[in-house]
């Protein structure tokens, strides 16, 4: 009896482990430290006179690079560490200005040829290298105030309906709202009306000269509860955003009373992640005003587009973002940019309501940006950084309403496809219920994280050096076969995990480690059955035969168990933890490839053909 496989079948073996190879290739070229400059909105274009700007700006600081120029239509400048790489950001930032969004990247090295073939490096996870932290903080304060607007108008719709003349309901700086009425009487009615419907609020009336005052407070409870929601709803927002990034397990937490961590292991495109995800963006629909509308009642604002054109909206809000239950970009029978627009049951109403009696006005879509403005300020003699935080709102389009509006309709007048998509995909995540100012931002490099790169790294070395010898020692050329095959065993593991674009983090790591230790475990299974079969007098073929077929069900049966255990914790985990089982699970495969399949294609080869009277194992 000899031990041959078929060509076709050793044929197969050498495609898949030349496929290995070339998917695994690309780790074998690390990234570069980089930054990535890219307009914070369309109408800022990332050209040659930018890149020239930012290249210019590095010379003068002393700050060296590797190479710089547009690639993907953003700007992307390498460094060769991580220090040069920190040092260039914050000069950019500060010389960009607020136009561009520079950000810390890791810029991949691999050849085209490779990445022609769809071959990519495996993503490292935060606690390695490669990814990016966002600290931010939730404006609280901000949120009760956007939540006190909305209470406004439903004030407003209420004394109408119940014909209670005001003269204006407004939102004062200490977070009351102050509705003003010609005389006593009214406001008593009002005060006594409002009790019943808003239970959450505390009232206060007083006069101030000619003006008959009621003051509105929110009770602390509600306070409470507003703020706990806009952080929970800002939570699951960011966390749809990140889904719709397409990030490889991402952590998005809360931390402490009003901050939130976002970390995305692996990201490739940093600036794009920090444009959609930190972009606080909203849409507010709101009718243009009358001529004879009072000035009280009435706002003007530019438009996107033409800061210099105005128009004159009423402060009286129809929706906000939070009604959209879908949006996609698209185009329009011109050829340009468009969101298509579906609300929800009660933002459709609303809209049907309005629009039902306001035919051949015209409506405008408001754009409203939550951002931050750094100053430098002296405090105690010396000069502070300060965030100042504001809001921009600026018209997208004003257009006349033709018919009753519904449920869906489009928004047209937007820069670029690029915008179009973006906005689309704020809407479809979820608009923030309460604005979100970024504290703190870092790429995770060698710097945090070069110890547990050379732990990891050191830990693997040792268990496979070890292991190499334990099988060199006890079974010889048997052993030098399973040793080849374990060598096999880990590029088709790190073939796997590439093309799987898996992030292996440190807990990752250790599921190499186990995976080289359950690899040689087979071969140490099937290696000892051959040994019983040559001792109870079997020839050396038929031992050899027997060995790898009759411990096919043992190791079938122990892998099998501990890729129960591996799917239970990648749907039970979170984060690292779900990286350890992807890790265990495709080593789990591969090692049951290398072990059974591999190792026995090379014992056919030194041994299969041969007559053997003894066998040294």
């Amino acid at each position: 009896m000899l031990n041959r496989y078929p060509l076709w079948k050793n044929l197969l073996i050498v495609l898949v482990l030349a496929v290995a190879a070339i998917y695994a290739a690309p780790n074998l070229y690390p990234d570069d430290y980089a930054v990535q400059i890219s307009g914070s909105r369309a109408v800022h274009e990332v050209n040659d006179r930018v890149m020239g700007q930012a290249l210019s700006v590095l010379e003068n600081e002393g700050i060296a690079i590797k190479s710089g120029g547009i690639e993907g239509g953003a700007g992307l400048i390498r460094f060769s560490d991580s220090d040069a790489q920190l040092r260039g950001r914050e000069v950019l930032a500060r010389s960009l200005g607020e136009n561009y969004v520079v950000a810390m990247n890791l810029a991949p090295t691999t050849p085209d040829w490779l990445m022609a073939l769809g071959a990519g490096p495996m993503k490292l996870g935060l606690d390695l290298r490669g990814g990016v932290h966002f600290l931010m903080e939730v404006d609280t304060v901000q949120a009760v105030a956007q939540r006190l607007e909305v209470y406004a108008s439903d004030i407003r719709t209420t004394l109408r309906e119940q014909r209670l003349r005001y003269r204006s309901v407004e939102l004062m700086e200490d977070g009351r709202l102050a509705a003003r009425f010609a005389d006593a009487e009214t406001r008593d009615q009002a005060q006594s009306r409002l009790r019943r419907d808003f239970s959450e609020f505390a009232f206060e009336a007083a006069q101030q000269e000619e003006a008959y005052l009621l003051f509105i407070s929110l009770n602390e409870q509600t306070v409470r509860e507003i703020e706990d929601y806009a952080i929970a709803q800002n939570l699951t927002t960011l966390r749809n955003r990140v889904n719709e990034l397409g990030v490889a397990e991402p952590l998005v937490q809360r931390q402490g009373r009003n901050r939130i961590v976002v970390q995305l292991p692996g990201v490739q495109d940093a600036a794009a992640a920090k444009r959609v995800i930190g972009q606080t963006a909203n849409l507010e629909f709101r009718l243009e005003a009358l001529a004879d509308a009072s000035r009280a009642s009435t706002e003007v604002f530019e438009f996107r587009s033409d800061p210099d054109r105005k128009a004159t909206l009423e402060r009286e809000i129809i929706i906000t973002g939070s009604s959209v239950a879908n949006a996609n970009a698209a185009f329009d029978e011109n050829g340009m940019p468009q969101v298509s627009i579906t609300l929800d049951a009660r933002g459709g109403q609303m809209m049907s309501r309005v629009t039902r009696t306001s035919i051949q006005r015209r409506m405008a879509v408001v754009f409203v940006e939550h951002k931050t403005r750094n100053v430098m300020e002296r405090v105690d003699g010396e000069m502070v950084e300060r965030r100042i935080p504001y809001t921009e709102k600026r018209i997208i389009s004003l257009a006349t309403i033709q018919s009753v509006l519904g449920n869906q309709f489009r928004i047209t007048g937007l820069d670029s496809p690029r915008e179009s998509s973006e906005l689309a995909l704020l809407l479809r995540a979820g608009a923030l219920a309460a604005p979100i100012y970024f504290v703190e931002e870092r790429t995770i490099g060698p710097s945090l994280g070069a110890a547990n790169i050379e732990m990891g790294m050191k830990s693997v070395q040792i268990g496979f050096a070890l292991v190499l010898i334990f099988m060199l020692l006890f079974y010889r050329v048997f052993g030098l076969l399973a040793n080849i095959a374990l060598t096999l065993n880990l590029i088709l593991l790190v073939s796997v995990m590439s093309l799987l674009s898996a992030t292996l983090t440190l807990p990752g790591i250790a599921g190499i480690v186990l995976t080289v230790g359950m690899a040689v475990d087979a071969n140490v299974l099937i290696f000892e059955r051959i040994k019983e079969e040559l001792r109870s007098g079997s020839p050396v073929q038929t031992a050899i035969h027997a060995g790898f077929s009759r411990a096919f069900s043992t190791i079938l049966d122990a892998n099998v168990t501990t890729l129960i255990a591996a799917v239970i914790l990648f749907a039970m985990g979170t984060g690292p933890v779900k990286g350890f089982a992807v890790t265990l699970s495709v080593g789990i495969v591969t090692s049951m490839f290398a072990a059974l399949v591999i190792t026995r294609a090379l014992v056919n080869l030194v041994y299969g053909s041969r007559k053997l009277e003894k066998l040294w194992l």
